[in-house]
């Protein structure tokens, strides 16, 4: 795949089919690039530019300091990095494809984040979470099987919603589908599993007879496959009503199952291998929550913690 022409959105395009068909991509990660391009494109447009070839170091330096200052919406730096990202990502691919002689973004660095610990919540919360979710009706049955799985797996709430019944391999363990089509072997839990059991028994198939056949697990009230929107609700719901006041989302299940896990005495490199991170690095901070936890524990109960 060749850039015939150094005109920024045709980069752009070529760019965007380059990473979607040879690096597999997903559709929203795809989306998430092509915003980022446009308005980086628009900013370019705005100063003059509208060719690669063009484009110079400091260029890419000011419009960095664009993102973080411009009067209409300054950016965070986290959201600074992402676009960032992209950016090199498209000049870094110039650059493999002859178009451009030199990678002017190579050498841009993002801004510094603060480390930010993943929010997670106790067990006896997550207990209470669930036990919202009793009872013998359909949607009962159903939030309570999708809610038990994301805590007992750890799984990114786009790859519980986007399980088919045939990614429960067995009573032990499910095939989960991750980032960049990853996938991974996780296994379930008791609780999980029981669960899920009650759920494809007794409510799933009323689920599916009132829509038009599909493999998706998670079912909605017309029987089309849950999505993102509506597992986000489900839990959001049951929070209420477990009265918990801090914020939980599908991601908090996330947090919570990997924080838990390693207060247990579990192997980073497992809760890696379980999480499906790319690096342990990722895995790693849940680490400092953890020593956050055992350090507030030493300090309250060791005699000799604190001078006084």
């Amino acid at each position: 795949m060749t850039v015939v022409s150094g005109g920024i959105e045709t980069s752009v395009d070529t760019y965007l089919r380059h990473v979607a068909i040879e690096r597999g991509l997903s559709a929203n990660t795809i989306a998430a690039y092509r915003r980022d391009l446009v308005v980086y494109s628009e900013w370019l447009a705005a100063a003059g530019i509208t060719d690669v070839n063009v484009i110079t170091q400091k260029v890419v330096s000011d419009y960095a300091r664009h993102l973080g200052t411009r009067a209409e919406k300054p950016l965070t730096a986290s959201s600074i990095a992402r676009m960032l990202s992209t950016v090199r990502g498209l000049h870094r691919f110039l650059l493999e494809e002859g178009v451009v002689e030199i990678d002017v973004a190579n050498e841009i660095a993002p801004p510094k984040l603060a480390t930010r610990l993943p929010k997670a919540i106790s067990v006896e919360q997550v207990g209470a979470l669930l036990a919202t979710t009793d009872g013998d009706d359909v949607v009962s049955l159903r939030n309570k099987a999708l809610l038990e799985l994301l805590y007992a797996t750890g799984a990114r709430v786009s790859e519980a919603v986007g399980l088919n019944v045939d990614d429960v391999i067995d009573a032990e363990i499910v095939r989960l589908t991750g980032k960049g089509s990853k996938q991974r072997i996780v296994p379930l839990g008791g609780y999980a599993r029981r669960a899920i059991d009650a759920y494809l028994v007794r409510a799933r198939p009323e689920f599916s007879a009132r829509g038009r056949a599909t493999p998706a697990l998670f079912l909605g009230v017309r029987g089309q496959r849950v999505s993102r929107q509506n597992a986000w609700l489900i839990i959001r719901q049951a929070a209420e009503r477990a009265e918990i006041s801090a914020e939980v989302s599908p991601h908090t299940l996330r947090h919570s199952f990997a924080t838990h896990l390693l207060e247990g005495g579990a192997d980073v490199r497992v809760v890696q291998e379980l999480l499906g991170h790319s690096s342990v690095a990722t895995t790693q901070i849940y680490t400092l929550v953890t020593a956050d936890t055992l350090r507030d524990m030493y300090t309250s109960a060791h005699p000799r913690a604190r001078w006084s």
